[in-house]
């Protein structure tokens, strides 16, 4: 381990106290790399003088950037793909049906990064659920803690690389336009989807509406035993009964509330909030 174990604490600290992500030993290097980049490209002539200038004088500023370097930014359109066939084959159908009355969908997208889960949802929602969309409101609330994050979402601009991963052509063709050597989402997409910064530890203070389905992929990994409970119980708190909630692939709830119903839709494992 080449980074001074006195850094390495001191940001790992930092980050977890803000936002719930434990570094566990065996990632140093991952975090030096990282921060030494950040580091060089704010000036510094060392990642030492950049923990002097921290320790001494943490700006907001400053602890957006960490928090953006340190924060795991790894997605990718309609990831995984079982989860979105649950949702086009079982879960928007049904929600559509449970919904008539009110005649409107909100979904939320937990830490959704740079915008490719949210944006495939868009575009599952137009493809498939169009003649819905004169008659109910379809509301995807997108949030994240990076604020770089957040920001290419919003803009909707992706290159190659990341077009290429996981979205159909057919889709590509129709809901982006190219140009140069970059692909602009289409403003139809656009306008389902409502991106804010929030940070899940916040959840109980911060999100003040319930939702009908909420995805929170491969986030909880990234936590204690007793942050994982914490932001579970405030996600399960936001969901409407009747609605599902969706974890990553090889992720288990950290408890069983007693509404709880694990379900099997296809290939995906989800978990259906009790209606009485």
């Amino acid at each position: 381990m080449s980074v001074n174990p006195e850094i390495f604490n001191f940001f790992t600290k930092l980050v977890e106290k803000i936002s719930g992500i434990s570094y566990q030993a065996g990632k140093e290097y991952l975090v030096e790399n990282r921060l030494t980049e950040l580091a060089l490209s704010l000036g510094y002539k060392d990642l030492e003088s950049f923990y002097q200038k921290v320790k001494n004088n943490l700006t907001p500023t400053l602890l957006n950037q960490i928090i953006d370097v340190l924060t795991t930014n790894e997605t990718y359109f309609f990831r995984d793909q079982h989860p979105f066939e649950a949702i086009k084959n079982h879960i928007l159908p049904e929600l559509i049906q449970k919904r008539e009355k009110e005649k409107q969908i909100k979904i939320w997208s937990a830490a959704c990064s740079t915008g490719q889960e949210p944006y495939s949802l868009a575009m599952l929602i137009l493809e498939y659920f169009s003649k819905y969309l004169s008659t109910y409101r379809f509301l995807i609330y997108a949030t994240d803690i990076s604020q770089n994050a957040l920001k290419k979402a919003k803009e909707g601009i992706y290159n190659q690389i990341e077009v290429n991963r996981g979205l159909p052509v057919t889709f590509l063709v129709k809901y982006f336009k190219q140009e140069g050597s970059s692909w602009r989402i289409d403003e139809k997409v656009k306008a389902l989807v409502k991106f804010e910064y929030l940070n899940l530890l916040e959840t109980d203070k911060k999100v003040k509406e319930n939702f009908d389905l909420i995805l929170c992929r491969y986030v909880l990994i990234y936590f204690s035993k007793e942050t994982k409970t914490q932001v579970f119980r405030a996600l399960w708190n936001t969901l409407n009964k009747g609605g599902y909630l969706i974890l990553g692939a090889t992720e288990i709830p950290p408890f069983n509330p007693p509404d709880m119903e694990k379900k099997l839709l296809g290939k995906t494992i989800v978990f259906f909030k009790k209606e009485t």
